[in-house]
């Protein structure tokens, strides 16, 4: 009896610890520009793409492009609206850059090819804090104030987790976790 009891703990404590490891899974993937990528040709509407999106921490920006023509600069909100380039946060330069969302906040990125940005290579990543942990809107919140630029200093909230996986592998996990919990447990 005392083993059963034992075993039963057991299975719960696996359950847990596998309901724990999808909470902590990479967010979801976002190719900037879709199909198109990030570039100049065909003019990509990049600031309807990102407001069509829903980005959160853990998710993954991925900008695709020429490296022969274009790159990826992350710039500060002035040098975002001013479209310059001399002094950028980051730059990537390989033609598929990767980068990982890790603050709340605006990510603002810009092609630094002269002219490129001015003709709309220019994106706003902007990741909204969960209405649960937002903070009360005050006047510096106003759309006519400027974001505050976004610094490595700047640290992601431990409160919000990354996004777990996507809707159909979550809806299978928690299938099989009913199924490992009602078996292990009876």
């Amino acid at each position: 009896m005392a083993s059963s009891i034992l075993e039963k703990k057991g299975v719960a404590i696996l359950c847990l610890m596998f309901i724990a490891s999808f909470q902590v899974s990479r967010g979801a993937v976002h190719k900037v520009g879709d199909s198109a990528g990030w570039t100049t040709i065909g003019n990509v509407d990049y600031k309807q793409w990102a407001i069509a999106k829903t980005f959160q921490l853990g998710d993954i920006i991925v900008f695709e492009y020429n490296p022969q023509f274009h790159n990826v600069m992350r710039v500060t909100h002035a040098e975002y609206k001013a479209c310059n380039a001399s002094s950028p946060i980051t730059t990537h330069t390989t033609g598929n850059d990767s980068i990982t969302i890790d603050t709340h906040g605006h990510h603002l990125f810009i092609c630094g090819v002269p002219s490129h940005c001015q003709a709309g290579q220019k994106v706003d990543i902007n990741v909204l804090r969960a209405p649960s942990i937002a903070a009360t809107p005050s006047e510096s919140d106003s759309p006519a104030t400027a974001p505050p630029p976004l610094t490595a200093a700047t640290s992601p909230s431990i409160a919000a987790a990354p996004r777990a996986l996507n809707m159909p592998l979550r809806k299978m996990a928690w299938m099989i976790l009913q199924l490992l919990c009602m078996f292990g447990l009876s």
